[in-house]
């Protein structure tokens, strides 16, 4: 058997969930793919997949041998892309992830820029909330906001981002400006949706450099984009990063609050996964973007 097409066949049957959907992304029957996967599995004498009429999921052994699959697989791919050149010129596909709003309003212009510099790439820019794991979706760099933690991928700073309190004017009446956070109990608050939020918001006590955790129940949790909106039109008290009220900040329909209570700005990355010869391509792309991305961050708040 072709143990490499085993793999892949294996790999993309994880990746989308069924031997169907495996079979329309390598256009082939579906009884290629299991019989395939069969075979694979007798070659190495254990079950990778357990089959349910429902879903498909991995095995112990499964698990293993997908990981083990995934590095020999990238390995031969780099191999081949040296041969073919795309280590000696820029060319190929090339895959970048961003937050949604960040991206729309600075990863845009960056890749759109690249893309008349660099003839003989094109991309794919995914943009989304929800931090996609790089090596199972095939990611090839992402621009991540906050704390990285230590999964062995590189990391590439190029700035920092406040995190702020805001308001409109309108909130003030009747209540008044919050000037400490134990004000913010006198307000109605708004919450971005996304990742599982803690139900405090967390400030840095200017003095003591002590924190300070707030509980707040909020009244609307939605996008950053319509948290913002709404905030506009007094609904209440938002918890943004500074990018995504900038707008409403200069036009003064935003004001910051509690700016002597922030946390530290939150690190901003350009990701990728480790490689033993980084492609000419993500070069390329890493060097034109992040000189780029260090100026249109350091104009935020400016």
């Amino acid at each position: 058997m072709d143990r490499f097409d085993g793999m892949r066949i294996f790999l993309t049957t994880i990746q989308h969930g069924s031997f169907s959907a495996a079979a329309r992304e390598m256009h082939v029957p579906v009884q290629t793919v299991s019989r395939k996967l069969a075979e694979l599995e007798r070659h190495l004498g254990a079950q990778l997949l357990t089959r349910t009429t429902r879903k498909l999921s991995l095995t112990e052994a499964g698990i293993a041998y997908a990981a083990a699959a995934r590095r020999i697989l990238e390995q031969v791919d780099e191999a081949e892309r040296e041969v073919a050149g795309e280590f000696v010129a820029p060319r190929g596909n090339l895959v970048v992830t961003a937050p949604l709003f960040f991206g729309r309003r600075h990863v845009v212009p960056i890749v759109a820029d690249f893309l008349g510099r660099f003839p003989d790439i094109d991309i794919r820019l995914a943009l989304g909330d929800r931090q996609v794991d790089l090596l199972d979706d095939q990611v090839d760099m992402a621009v991540r906001i906050g704390h990285l933690p230590d999964s062995g991928m590189i990391a590439t700073r190029v700035g920092s981002i406040r995190g702020v309190v805001c308001g409109s004017p309108r909130l003030w009446d009747g209540r008044g400006v919050p000037r400490t956070p134990d004000d913010v109990a006198r307000f109605p608050c708004i919450m971005p949706d996304g990742p599982p939020q803690a139900a405090c918001w967390r400030f840095r006590d200017p003095d003591s450099a002590a924190l300070i955790e707030v509980p707040v129940r909020p009244r609307l949790i939605s996008t950053a984009e319509a948290s913002m909106e709404a905030a506009v039109h007094g609904a209440g008290l938002v918890h943004l990063l500074h990018y995504q009220a900038e707008a409403a900040i200069r036009a003064k329909t935003l004001e910051i609050v509690l700016a002597d209570y922030e946390l530290e700005p939150y690190p901003v990355h350009l990701v990728h996964a480790p490689h033993a010869l980084l492609p000419l391509k993500m070069r390329c792309f890493l060097d034109f973007a992040a000189p780029r991305l260090r100026q249109a961050i350091s104009l935020i708040g400016a």
